[in-house]
């Protein structure tokens, strides 16, 4: 049974074990192996690492890895290794906060790769059926999975500004320099919230025409029980949880 039959509030608890484990771990051998085991249950998943935009965003989630390393390494915890002979001395790299950024990027890493798990294998029905089977009022769930849903129609939104704004002349946004790349992405910033403005309107005229949020309650189409498959996917989540944390107190 794929993970994609799953029902969808097992596979939304089992996500929001894995966000609370990203975040209790806080050592660098247990932060990799996390990583490792992400990295195989989004194969077991099926989801097309297209689908999850990594490589096509390596080089900025590299430079972020970079930075985030750079920051904690010079104004995270410990005490100084090495001073730079810059600034009388004020700035030195410091092994605890060198570490604590690995970890740091190993959870953003963890993260980028766990949560396509959940919205690349369920539908927006499934995520609001899963969210009220968890007892989240039906309004809840509905901004919830309409946020979902927005996110690829601005993307796609963004690409045909960009596209638009290239055939007037504008070719920063894969020539330019850096600074120059900056400047043309904040020009996108206007016409994307008018857009964004004008869907939420619509959205509002749409929802207050069927009544929406009129009544309390509401019905569900194909409402799934919880079955077998289940159970044993929500007790491999939790012994996994169980033996990280195990291995975090009792191994340091």
């Amino acid at each position: 049974m794929t993970i994609y039959k799953l029902d969808s509030r097992i596979k939304l608890l089992c996500i929001l074990l894995f966000t609370v484990l990203v975040f209790f771990i806080d050592r660098l051998p247990l932060a990799i192996c996390l990583v490792l085991l992400y990295f195989f249950i989004r194969l077991a998943s099926g989801v097309r690492i297209k689908q999850m935009n990594i490589w096509r965003n390596a080089g900025y989630l590299t430079l972020l890895a970079v930075f985030i390393i750079l920051m904690q390494s010079l104004f995270g915890p410990g005490e100084k290794t090495y001073v730079i002979p810059f600034f009388n001395g004020l700035f030195g790299f410091k092994r605890e906060g060198f570490f604590l950024g690995l970890v740091i990027v190993c959870r953003l890493t963890a993260l980028i790769l766990i949560f396509p798990v959940f919205t690349g294998t369920s539908s927006a029905y499934q995520i609001a059926t899963g969210l009220h089977g968890l007892g989240f009022n039906y309004r809840i769930s509905f901004i919830i999975t309409t946020a979902f849903n927005l996110i690829p129609v601005f993307r796609d939104e963004a690409s045909l500004i960009m596209e638009a704004q290239e055939l007037r002349g504008i070719s920063a946004f894969k020539k330019g320099s850096f600074p120059a790349k900056i400047k043309a992405y904040s020009s996108l910033a206007v016409p994307l919230v008018l857009g964004a403005m004008r869907k939420a309107q619509s959205t509002s005229v749409a929802m207050d025409s069927r009544a929406f949020g009129a009544y309390k309650i509401r019905t569900w189409l194909d409402r799934t029980e919880i079955k077998t498959p289940d159970i044993i996917t929500i007790i491999i989540c939790l012994v996994l949880c169980a033996i990280f944390i195990f291995f975090k107190f009792y191994l340091y």
